[in-house]
């Protein structure tokens, strides 16, 4: 399922197995790691419902659920995807995959062995190739495929369209040993993590050409080498199908074809009612249904106690019947159509939740982590002591809680940014920073110049009568003349949008008959409409930004002194006029708002009634915690917070309201600026216009190598700009830099770890990237289906894939259930 925050092209950049996301799948586990602790964590284990091949039926076809078909095959190309490489994976060889603990493992269907032979004077590493291992032609995999890619991989051909050579870069030559079967590699200079390479491996087909290795794979792959072959895709359909293949030398695979198709986050809890897909990555609230079907199972037949009407309350289902069957044939005609679709709405998530039945939910956690970037490129976040004031601000086991807890999964912060727990060389390095203390956070601030009058303060460099005040004064003065003039301009259209609004209410009162059918429907979920007044005004201040008197709110002018460029960088989300109007309507019926706009007298309260509009001027109420807000040089401490809008990053939104809410304790204001999820990652995360922002990586085996461009201190381009690789928040340091080129030059697999270790506590404590929880892992799987589902840190075994028995395998594609 698609995960918002996990930077596209993170397949292709980094060496880790794939994200099942668009970012976003046993991992550990956080238990027993304290704070500068040795490497005790332990991984959950993933959840697959293994099986003996030999109790796994042959045939069938499954149905996989993908984000969208892969813009490309070919995965070192800039557009590769998570759908790039869940699909290559059955296809080519992949010579270490990760094991279940996060560490690369030899896969003896492709090697025979391989390790370094010789250290002196370079390092030389010798691949021996299972003898039987063939492309889809017939061609032995053999050292011609490993020169073409390390050609086309080391950099030193710019006409081949790549987006990583880390490591083919280090490689001298390579030779071919006593015969094809083997392959020396030498390299110019120590590689620790050598097997990272030539997985996957691609044919010389591929690779031997800029021509071929551009385009060849993009959109087929004629030759292959894994336990299936690509026998279509249909953009049409959305659908890449594969099918056995028929050379493959290692175990059979179990099923007939396997379907990657195309489906949208929002719709697969439908295409798994429909049987359109039997596997797919899906969300808390997919998981709540399935589990909620599973329980109903003995229900004899009833409707589900939940889903829709299951809010209606004896009294509205008594009121609702009354009006249907009075005597007031116009409300009984509008009761009867809210009735209707209410049952039509009963009926079909019932149907929906008996096919559901059919399904099992397995859990785990990804391996990926999500953090809090602090961009440390200007502005406050320039000064580490308000990073780590940030930082220590924040309550990372509630933080986690609010997202594993209600899964049922284990709710312990991260504690490195280079290893997940239960990989080896995990360590806790939060120690370097410190755990979160609100005194300690304070002090820092206090440190760094902010202080609870600072805002009021002018710079220490302004002289009284300086150009500056003067300058205020003036501006002052022209405000108030503008403001003089508006006020007359207002008066004037005050008579003309009163002859308006007696047209608008004329067809107001024609409409209203459309919309009180779906009201009645409303109505019986109980009769709260000032409560909903409240919740759309909530939700109006989630969207946007308002300033009372300042809003461009509906049926007031803007305030002349307004930009109309918009030159403060602020951009004001007003309601809709009809929302509005729709607002005033309900508060009326509340009995808050009089007919004329003002507040009933019984209502009146400090701040006024909830929702309501103030008269322009009025000055906005500040929250009791921002009453105290820092500030410095007449300047408040407020960070940028950019988070997703999508439905899919609801998560993500409560985690961030949460850390907001922080923040606001230690006197630090936060903007929360909701953006689409296509453009939340290229438009703000990249292009550094965010203070704060959430987003995840993915697990690695190799951090000296997949690490390094994340956390390498950015260095200035020639135009001024700076080169940050992937380091997004723009926070690094030398030293930093310098253990991981050790470690990445160090072939003693423990002495390399111990450097890590060193690296990820100089990270914690430069409090650019504040690891927060190992995100949750979620599948629903057909419950027949073995082999399959949430796979933790391990690759997928396609070959192993099948359903439990005879008598549920040879069921067709897009079978109903």
């Amino acid at each position: 399922m698609s995960h918002v925050g996990v930077p596209r092209g993170t397949v292709r950049k980094r060496r880790s197995l794939a994200l099942l996301t668009t970012g976003v799948l046993t991992i550990p586990v956080l238990a027993g790691c304290s704070s500068g602790g040795e490497e005790t964590s332990r991984g959950v284990p993933q959840d697959i419902a293994p099986a003996a091949r030999e109790t796994v039926a042959d045939g069938s076809t499954v149905n996989w659920a993908v984000d969208a078909l892969p813009a490309t095959f070919n995965a070192f190309q800039a557009d590769a995807d998570s759908a790039t490489t869940r699909i290559t994976g059955a296809l080519l060889p992949t010579l270490f995959p990760m094991d279940k603990s996060g560490q690369p493992k030899l896969n003896p269907d492709y090697l025979e062995s391989a390790k370094v032979i010789e250290r002196e004077p370079k390092q030389v590493v010798l691949y021996k190739l299972n003898q039987q291992a063939v492309w889809s032609d017939g061609r032995e995999i053999g050292a011609p495929d490993f020169v073409a890619q390390w050609r086309a991989l080391s950099g030193k051909d710019s006409a081949f369209w790549t987006a990583r050579n880390s490591g083919y870069e280090r490689i001298e030559k390579i030779e071919r040993g006593a015969d094809d079967l083997q392959v020396r590699v030498t390299f110019s200079k120590p590689y620790a993590d050598w097997r990272s390479l030539f997985s996957p491996l691609y044919p010389k087909e591929i690779t031997g050409s800029p021509d071929t290795f551009n385009d060849g794979a993009r959109t087929t792959l004629k030759n292959t080498a894994g336990p299936f072959v690509l026998r279509s895709v249909s953009t049409s359909k959305g659908t890449v199908t594969l099918a056995r293949n028929p050379r493959w030398w290692g175990d059979k695979a179990k099923l007939d074809t396997l379907v990657f198709r195309a489906v949208a986050a929002k719709d697969r809890t439908q295409a798994l009612a429909d049987g359109t897909v039997d596997v797919a990555d899906i969300d808390a609230a997919t998981a709540d249904r399935i589990t909620l079907a599973r329980r109903d199972r003995g229900n004899n037949g009833q409707q589900p106690a939940h889903g829709p009407g299951s809010e209606i309350t004896p009294a509205a289902a008594l009121r609702s019947w009354a009006l249907a069957h009075g005597s007031d044939e116009e409300a009984a005609e509008i009761a009867q159509a809210a009735r209707e679709k209410n049952r039509k709405a009963v009926v079909a998530y019932a149907t929906e939740q008996k096919a559901l039945r059919d399904f099992a939910v397995r859990k785990s956690l990804e391996p990926a982590y999500t953090q809090l970037a602090l961009n440390g490129e200007s502005g406050p976040l320039a000064d580490d002591r308000v990073r780590r004031a940030v930082a220590r601000a924040l309550d990372r086991q509630e933080l986690a809680q609010t997202v594993l807890g209600p899964l049922g999964l284990p709710a312990k912060p991260l504690g490195s940014h280079l290893a997940l727990a239960g990989q080896p060389g995990y360590k806790d390095g939060s120690g370097a920073l410190g755990d979160q203390n609100t005194k300690e956070a304070q002090a820092l601030l206090a440190d760094a110049g902010w202080t609870r009058g600072g805002a009021a303060q002018l710079p220490k460099d302004t002289k009284a009568g300086s150009e500056a005040e003067k300058k205020g004064d003036k501006d002052a003065k022209e405000d108030k003349d503008k403001d003089t003039k508006d006020g007359a301009e207002a008066e004037k259209g005050t008579a003309e949008d009163a002859k308006k609004d007696e047209d608008k209410d004329a067809k107001t009162e024609k409409e209203s008959k459309e919309e009180k059918a779906d009201e009645e429907a409303e109505d019986e979920k109980g009769d709260k409409k000032a409560g909903r007044a409240s919740e759309d005004s909530a939700a109006s201040r989630d969207e946007g930004l308002y300033i009372v008197g300042e809003d461009n709110k509906p049926g007031a002018k803007a305030p002349a002194h307004a930009s109309a460029s918009g030159a403060s960088g602020l951009h004001v989300i007003a309601p809709a006029r009809t929302a509005a109007a729709q607002s005033a309507a309900l508060l009326r019926q509340a009995g808050v708002v009089g007919e004329d706009g003002t507040v009933a007298a019984q209502d009146k309260q400090p701040g006024g009634a909830a929702g309501a509009y103030a008269p322009v001027g009025t000055a906005a109420p500040a929250p009791a915690a921002a009453k105290g807000q820092l500030g410095k040089d007449g300047k408040t401490l407020t960070l940028r917070f950019v988070l997703p809008s999508g439905p899919g990053s609801q998560s993500l939104r409560s985690v961030g309201d949460k850390i907001a809410a922080m923040l606001e304790k230690i006197g630090i204001g936060t903007e929360i600026t909701k953006v689409p999820d296509e453009s939340y990652f290229k438009d703000h995360i990249a292009s550094g216009e965010y203070d704060l922002a959430l987003y995840s990586w993915p697990a690695t085996a190799y951090p000296a190598t997949d690490g390094r461009p994340i956390y390498a201190k950015p260095e200035p381009a020639t135009d001024g700009s700076l080169l940050v690789e992937q380091n997004y928040t723009r926070v690094g340091t030398d030293h930093i830099d310098q253990l991981f080129d050790q470690a990445a030059a160090e072939l003693d697999e423990k002495a390399a770890r111990e450097l890590m270790k060193q690296a990820d506590a100089r990270i914690w404590a430069a409090a650019g990237s504040i690891p927060l929880f190992q995100r949750p892992q979620l599948v629903a799987v057909d419950k027949k289906l073995a082999n399959v589902g949430a796979f933790g840190f391990a690759a997928p075994r396609y070959q192993d894939i099948g359903f439990k028995n005879r008598q549920a395998a040879g069921s067709p594609a897009d079978r109903k259930k």
